[in-house]
């Protein structure tokens, strides 16, 4: 079965389209025309340069928006890095699926869908709007053993990719990733300090808002899920059963099912980051599809962009998840791109540009 579930991730990944080089040159040439300083919208610019590129088009409509919120909990809530019960999983995803949470009032403003995947919470939940994708109940404390197996966690992320065709075949075309999991910020720390080579005093942060002696513990926590597991650096699957997450693992596998649609992707804090940087590991090829939103208060959360290349929009001080600061990004997105069609050329403004 591992090796069937393999041959289909590597079957999407070889479906990723490579970066349009030439329309991105093209909508940097007709930005250059525009009536302003060759470069002065910053970020602006540089957001719309790879918007073309990734699709291929000058003026793409991406006004089919969702973002999706991964949830799932973590066995290694028993060794007390939350400064909340696990219960709060729950709970939030009925929030989130009644429209009340922080997620869903910027949505609302920024005219974006939200989607609720219930990946693995340890809790039966049922809602008509829940999309249903149970891979375990909750992962095992990987400060004693393995958070998942191998077929777990490449359930999980196939589960992820399921979750992108189905939205992309519905219309969408702009995504943003969020996550709900009590405690998920510890493998997400582990995850980076394996993969980036971060130690734990850096990558480990304060999550839900620990104190300072829950904050050491919590580095304890991490190093020991480490040497107990022993995850392999250059096999990010095997990092990922290991230390990671059902969430963190759904939303690499939706990153990378996003980009094999030809969809680009505004990832969220320092959770979603890792996730990414999970599906980048395992596919190269999808990071072009990538933008970072925003600079999150966990203080992993800049090396983990910074290695795979990406800068974020905002600072804003952030430390919530659900995919908030992704989709607040989404009005520079829509500015961007409202600022390439609509804007006046010299040429056609009768401006001199000398």
């Amino acid at each position: 079965m591992a090796n069937e579930l393999k041959v289909a991730l590597d079957h999407v990944i070889g479906r990723i389209a490579p970066f349009h080089e030439q329309a991105a040159l093209d909508a940097k040439a007709h930005s250059d025309q525009l009536t302003k300083p060759t470069g002065s919208l910053g970020k602006l610019e540089d957001i719309a340069f790879r918007i073309a590129g990734i699709t291929g088009s000058l003026w793409p409509d991406l006004s089919r928006k969702a973002v999706v919120v991964m949830a799932g909990d973590h066995g290694v809530c028993e060794e007390g890095v939350s400064a909340y019960p696990q219960e709060v999983t729950p709970q939030m995803v009925l929030n989130f699926l009644s429209g009340g949470a922080a997620v869903n009032v910027l949505a609302r403003q920024a005219g974006t869908d939200v989607y609720c995947v219930d990946i693995g919470v340890n809790a039966d939940i049922e809602h008509p709007d829940l999309l249903s994708r149970k891979i375990v109940r909750g992962t095992a404390n990987m400060a004693k053993q393995p958070a998942m197996s191998g077929e777990e966690a490449l359930r999980a992320l196939l589960a992820g990719v399921r979750v992108a065709e189905e939205l992309a075949e519905r219309g969408y075309r702009l995504f943003a990733t969020g996550e709900m999991g009590i405690g998920n910020t510890t493998p997400s720390a582990a995850i980076t300090t394996v993969l980036t080579g971060l130690s734990p005093e850096l990558s480990v942060g304060r999550g839900t808002g620990i104190n300072d002696e829950g904050w050491r513990h919590k580095i304890e926590v991490v190093k020991r899920a480490i040497e107990v597991n022993q995850p392999d650096a250059s096999d990010p699957m095997d990092v990922l059963a290991k230390v990671g997450g059902a969430e963190i693992a759904g939303l690499a596998g939706f990153i990378i099912g996003a980009a094999a649609h030809g969809c680009p992707v505004v990832i969220d804090g320092f959770i979603s980051s890792v996730a990414a940087l999970v599906a980048v590991r395992l596919a190269e090829q999808a990071k072009p599809y990538l933008f970072a939103s925003h600079l999150s208060q966990e203080q992993g959360h800049a090396v983990v962009l910074e290695s795979m290349g990406l800068s974020p929009m905002v600072q804003l001080d952030m430390r919530l998840g659900e995919g908030t600061g992704a989709v607040l990004c989404f009005h520079f997105v829509d500015a961007a791109l409202k600022l390439m069609q609509e804007m006046a050329t010299f040429a056609s403004a009768g401006v001199s540009r000398e």
